[in-house]
């Protein structure tokens, strides 16, 4: 039964009925940065209380990547037609978050508040369950520090409560020939311990292409699942492959097979038809595995479990390799 309620989570985490057209919606305009060196082009959109394309409670602000260009081709984008910084699921990019509510949101009654890490402390409303599409009420955003070079940029933040957690937590994206490296870093200062997972959403828009048939996403296992595959993708060993086109629907699969070898985390996406492609690992086992896709996009949905006992820390690396096929 656990198991059941578990995958009915996830479910209802990754599947929203949206609007995965794209139109001319102008996310330029919110605070962003441009870090390059002689291959690669990144806009990283900045967190900021006011005026930051990002400002609800879903998804981790930092690192919020907007454009990666790499020899002529386009790694990412936004992939919707409308554009609200206090909606959920309104940003791009390899963007990070957390499927478990929150820290001391099982613990605390409605008025008190629970923190989502690289988000803020909340106030907890009147509810059954934690809902990530609700709009929750920050209350303390903490201590955002931004530094940056001309091919990096450093994200800080730093949250102390009076309800036992206190955190300063560090992401920094850094360039390499070839791709670019995120780096996490989270220090736990309170004295209760942190135990929570950390997924990726990697919304890649490879060239703008529409998820269907010239794309094949690989991994270094065999994967099955026990979601529809909707007669729109099929299952080959260690690859997930398109059978025709994602259109006016969207589609979310659980998937299996992995270990807990480190070596188990790393997925590959390639656009055959422009013969762009991504490879990521992650240096932490996978702690799920999922996969979701509409239209616009498809999302490869990696996660960790992280766990850090009070003075003490926690690294890990994302390291993305782009490649022309």
């Amino acid at each position: 039964m656990k198991k059941i309620v578990l995958h009915l989570v996830l479910a209802a985490v990754c599947i929203t009925f949206v609007s995965c057209s794209v139109k001319d919606v102008d996310i330029e305009k919110y605070p962003n940065k441009t870090i390059s060196n002689k291959n690669i082009q990144m806009r990283v959109y900045l967190p900021d209380p006011e005026k930051g394309l990002y400002r609800a409670a879903r998804f981790d602000w930092s690192g919020v990547i907007g454009s990666v260009k790499y020899k002529g081709h386009e790694y990412f984008g936004y992939w919707k037609d409308t554009q609200d910084p206090f909606f959920h699921e309104d940003l791009p990019g390899p963007v990070e978050g957390f499927i478990e509510p929150g820290l001391g949101y099982a613990d605390a009654k409605p008025g008190e508040k629970f923190i989502r890490i690289g988000v803020g402390i909340i106030d907890k409303p009147e509810e059954i369950n934690f809902n990530f599409r609700k709009s929750y009420k920050i209350v303390d955003h903490g201590k955002w520090t931004i530094d940056s070079g001309e091919s990096w940029i450093r994200f800080t933040h730093e949250i102390d409560s009076e309800f036992g957690y206190a955190y300063k937590y560090i992401k920094a994206i850094e360039l390499k020939s070839n791709g670019f490296i995120i780096t996490h870093t989270l220090q736990n200062f309170g004295e209760k311990p942190i135990e929570t997972d950390q997924f990726n959403h990697n919304f890649f828009m490879i060239d703008g292409e529409i998820s269907g048939p010239a794309f094949r996403i690989s991994f270094p296992y065999s994967i099955s699942t026990e979601d529809n595959l909707k007669g729109l993708m099929g299952i080959e060993d260690k690859d997930l492959y398109f059978i025709k086109e994602v259109k006016d629907t969207n589609l979310f699969l659980g998937l299996t097979g992995y270990s807990s070898m480190v070596a188990d985390h790393q997925v590959t996406v390639v656009n055959y038809k422009s013969g762009a492609g991504v490879t990521f690992t992650v240096d932490k086992p996978l702690h799920r595995m999922a996969f979701w896709a509409c239209e616009t996009t498809l999302c490869p949905e990696n996660s960790i479990w992280i766990s850090v006992e009070s003075g003490k820390e926690m690294e890990w690396i994302s390291d993305y390799t782009l490649f022309i096929d």
